[in-house]
């Protein structure tokens, strides 16, 4: 899968990685940013920049916002980098329902993963050695007595 436009949904020194390894592939990129990183380095570099709503984190967490930013610019894809929205399923989901490539895991496995419990009965179903551990919400009474019993066999 190649791609044409990516929009780099993250800030600092991961968006400029990021933006790097795109210009190496021959991607054009486009920077977000809040409006107090409008002069920050991830813009310079990128292709293009675009404007979301908003100071601060919230602005790079505004899902509605990345998206339209995404169509705005003719984004192929988008990189959500790490933190903010990367492990967020319903970003995912918005970005496939657009038809924008999500880069990084599908929404069935972001879902998956993201729910420690199912995770770790995955990992089980698959024969992957696990520690041992609780599989569901316990009480304080319940989890000081698993930990108490992690110093027997």
């Amino acid at each position: 899968m190649s791609f044409n436009t990516i929009l780099i949904a993250n800030r600092g020194e991961i968006a400029i990685r990021i933006m790097r390894a795109a210009s190496d592939l021959g991607i054009k990129t486009v920077a977000v940013h809040s409006e107090d990183d409008a002069n920050s380095l991830h813009c310079s570099i990128a292709d293009e920049s675009f404007a979301l709503e908003g100071k601060g984190v919230p602005a790079y967490l505004n899902i509605d916002g990345i998206i339209a930013a995404a169509k705005e610019m003719n984004c192929d894809a988008v990189h959500p980098g790490y933190g903010f929205l990367s492990e967020n399923s319903e970003f995912a989901r918005k970005c496939e329902e657009n038809d924008i490539v999500f880069i990084g895991p599908n929404v069935e496995h972001l879902e998956l993963f993201g729910d420690k419990g199912r995770a770790r009965a995955a990992a089980a179903e698959a024969n992957v050695p696990i520690l041992k551990g609780i599989d569901k919400s316990v009480t304080l009474e319940e989890a000081q007595a698993f930990y108490s019993s992690l110093g027997e066999n």
